[in-house]
């Protein structure tokens, strides 16, 4: 008798999203099963960031089904399952306490909370020093928030979000603010992170062709809130799927250190 399949980590039907006469998401499906990991790719206004916020539960859609780690929105206990999802943004850095420790931000990711209270055991803070070193912050485990760099910062973040255990991590523009060199070093220490054995299903969230690293198995593309394309990475990042996208004609080119968009004409 065969084995059953796996569910899906997260699967998106005719998801349909309006506030008032502004359609923001339109009939978007997505798929994104075990093994996989995804970037999301658009223009400003695409609706990348809604999409993101109705699979977390924080917007609700108008129409439309969302399955995520075998439960369906709607009727399980959405807050439950998110204790299940990383999510690494720019926009946490004001909400954390700038006199918290590098480690001490890390070890909050396993309670879900920020500005960490409760008392910490030795094996909690054994597992965070680990995870800082993957993320290569070893270094900065007693540094204070406030004088971490924005690289430090997002790497601290990607801890606290593995603190969890997470089945599925959500990188939100992560190299956002970055200069171009701690762009290059974060973006290979997401490699890593990617290619960890037993970690999450990672998405990423970007502008940039430039910031899909190899261990990015698919690509969704998204435009005025509509999928463009869906799929493979080799199958959807292509020079005409890529115009589409961004509504200009673009050239893609696929280099020996990464990918390359330009203009055209």
């Amino acid at each position: 008798m065969p084995a059953r399949a796996q569910p899906p980590i997260l699967e998106v039907r005719n998801l349909f999203l309006r506030r008032d006469r502004t359609v923001i998401l339109n009939q978007v499906d997505w798929r994104v099963n075990r093994g996989e990991n995804w970037v999301i790719l658009g223009p400003n206004g695409s609706g990348k960031t809604s999409l993101l916020r109705s699979l977390t539960g924080y917007l609700a859609a108008t129409a439309g089904e969302i399955h995520l780690l075998g439960g369906e929105f709607g009727n399980c206990d959405w807050r439950a399952l998110r204790e299940h999802i990383g999510i690494v943004t720019t926009s946490f850095g004001s909400l954390i306490p700038v006199c918290e420790t590098a480690l001490d931000t890390v070890i909050s990711g396993k309670f879900a909370m920020l500005d960490l209270w409760v008392r910490v055991t030795t094996a909690e803070r054994k597992a965070a020093r680990k995870l800082l070193a993957l993320v290569g912050a070893a270094y900065a485990e007693k540094r204070e928030w406030q004088h971490l760099s924005q690289g430090e910062r997002q790497r601290v973040l990607i801890a606290r979000a593995l603190m969890a255990t997470p089945r599925l991590l959500i990188l939100d523009e992560p190299c956002a603010g970055l200069d171009p060199v701690a762009r290059r070093d974060f973006l290979a220490m997401v490699e890593r992170v990617a290619r960890r054995r037993g970690g999450p299903a990672l998405v990423l969230v970007t502008h940039h062709v430039e910031e899909i690293t190899p261990a990015f198995t698919h690509a969704l593309l998204l435009r005025g809130g509509e999928v463009v394309a869906a799929g493979p990475r080799e199958r959807t990042l292509t020079s005409a799927r890529l115009s589409r996208t961004f509504g200009t004609p673009v050239k893609l080119q696929r280099k020996r250190r990464g990918l390359r968009l330009s203009l055209r004409g």
